[in-house]
């Protein structure tokens, strides 16, 4: 087998990406190495010297990818589609058979390529900073998330509009099953390409989606598109159990695979408030926190009409309506495990209406005592206990008056893992969170002093809690 086909992306032929350079940069300052991550793919040994080469020079892994590509899409951007996208600064690096599972690894920040446009390629240095905390405290809070791979300091000075400059640049790279975009179907549909269109089908049904392998044409189009829109259903009730606004949902940022990539201007939502919002420039609030699941709907639908354009019967419409009991019943699931709460009750149908009843009043009491959100699922985790309300940071809001139906409900249910409970981060008075104010304290001392002290002592509490939820 020739060293290009080592690599499953290169079934798809070279209508697909675009061979592109890495930028070279002044210099190399590593920041942040994954060893965690680096071991799916067994990487954690190499040196630090082989570290440098692969993850800030882009020197070819042995056996894998010869070069590096830039993967062609297009997308709708704030509902505008926008044919002109594509891997404007980041490129597929390198692709890893684990256990019959595909992994990428794909680069944010390592230079212009055909996609550019008037772009310089590069990523800021806070930017590759926010994205670290971001997918690891997510990974904490149980979602399907990429994962910071590495990071660089790069050397480079950059013009920002939106931070203050000129600032610190780094190169990132991310590990992900799928670097294959909603955008990446819809060029194919743009471009009238129904061929390329049925192969790329193929090739994430044989990679990603093997259980559907079996089935031919429209029918394997169908269960694809059903797939996908399950493991988005459940990323998106994770966002919104970990009160999570990912701030650009548009569809190149949506990937086959359901994970969660690509961290721009997110948030973690202080207080419940649907209307909350994570960009600047979302001025309308179409990516809200509360909208986020017809969001992600919206962009499925993209999906669909692109799969449609090959397979013209194909029933979109209908094939999405499973959708909003996907979501609702993975919301429901997530929240008694945020909970760490289980429901006695032996009748299914009056189990459901008691979770129901709870969910509502939770949520009723952050919408009207408006306490912090990740703090109240702190509080209330394995059920009542009244010392933990007491010492807790916000225990005035446990006075307020629609906290006692809450707690009637809860008083009801049984802890779900009693390890969990036992947990010494639950005796502490305040959560593990990583609120806008937070992440700029944590990054001020990194601007002004290069001190990554208060970095590093952040990585390690948001690490202790990993596998709790």
């Amino acid at each position: 087998m020739s060293e290009h086909m080592a690599s499953p992306i290169y079934e798809l032929g070279p209508a697909f990406y675009d061979e592109v350079q890495p930028a070279a940069f002044p210099e190399a300052k590593l920041r942040y190495r994954n060893q965690s991550a680096a071991a799916i793919v067994g990487l954690d040994r190499i040196s630090d010297t082989e570290f440098k080469n692969h993850f800030a020079d882009f020197k070819p892994i042995s056996g894998n990818m010869p070069t590096t590509l830039a993967l062609r899409y297009h997308g709708h951007q704030f509902r505008s589609y926008n044919p002109q996208i594509g891997d404007g600064r980041g490129f597929l690096y390198a692709q890893f058979l684990v256990k019959e599972k595909l992994y990428d690894l794909g680069t944010k920040g390592s230079g212009r390529t055909p996609y550019s446009r008037s772009g310089d390629g590069r990523l800021t240095l806070k930017g590759a900073f926010r994205e670290i905390l971001a997918t690891e405290l997510l990974e904490s809070y149980g979602v399907n998330t990429s994962k910071t791979f590495s990071v660089f300091e790069t050397g480079e000075s950059l013009e920002r509009h939106d931070e203050p400059s000129p600032t610190r640049a780094g190169v990132l790279v991310r590990l992900n099953h799928s670097h294959i975009r909603f955008g990446t179907f819809q060029r194919l549909a743009a471009l009238k390409e129904s061929d390329n269109i049925r192969k790329l089908l193929d090739y994430c049904v044989r990679h990603y989606y093997p259980d559907l392998l079996h089935l031919e044409g429209e029918e394997k189009a169908a269960a694809f598109l059903q797939s996908v829109a399950r493991s988005m259903a459940m990323t998106t009730a994770q966002w919104m159990m970990a009160g999570f606004v990912h701030g650009v949902l548009n569809t190149d940022n949506m990937n086959i695979t359901g994970e969660s990539f690509d961290y721009g201007p997110y948030r973690f939502m202080p207080k419940y408030d649907p209307s909350f919002t994570a960009a600047y420039f979302d001025q309308s609030g179409l990516y809200s926190y509360g909208r986020q699941p017809t969001s992600v709907l919206w962009n499925l639908h993209q999906l669909g009409f692109a799969l449609k354009f090959a397979f013209e019967n194909l029933p979109v419409e209908e094939l999405l309506e499973e959708f909003a009991d996907s979501f609702n019943l993975a919301s429901r699931q997530l929240f008694m495990k945020r909970l760490n709460i289980h429901n006695p009750l032996q009748d299914e149908h009056a189990a459901l209406e008691m979770d129901q009843e709870m969910m509502m009043n939770f949520f009723k009491f952050l919408d009207e005592a408006q306490p912090l959100f990740e703090q109240t699922f702190f509080d209330l985790h394995s059920g009542i206990n009244d010392e933990r309300l007491l010492r807790s940071v916000q225990a005035e809001a446990y006075k307020h008056p629609s906290f006692t139906n809450l707690k009637k409900n809860l008083e009801f249910y049984e802890v779900l893992d009693e390890d969990k409970a036992e947990h010494p981060y639950f005796e502490e008075r305040q959560c593990c969170s990583l609120l806008i104010d937070e992440l700029e304290s944590i990054w001020a001392p990194i601007a002004d002093q290069d001190d990554w002290t208060l970095f590093e002592q952040k990585l390690q509490q948001i690490r202790s809690i990993r596998g709790l939820y």
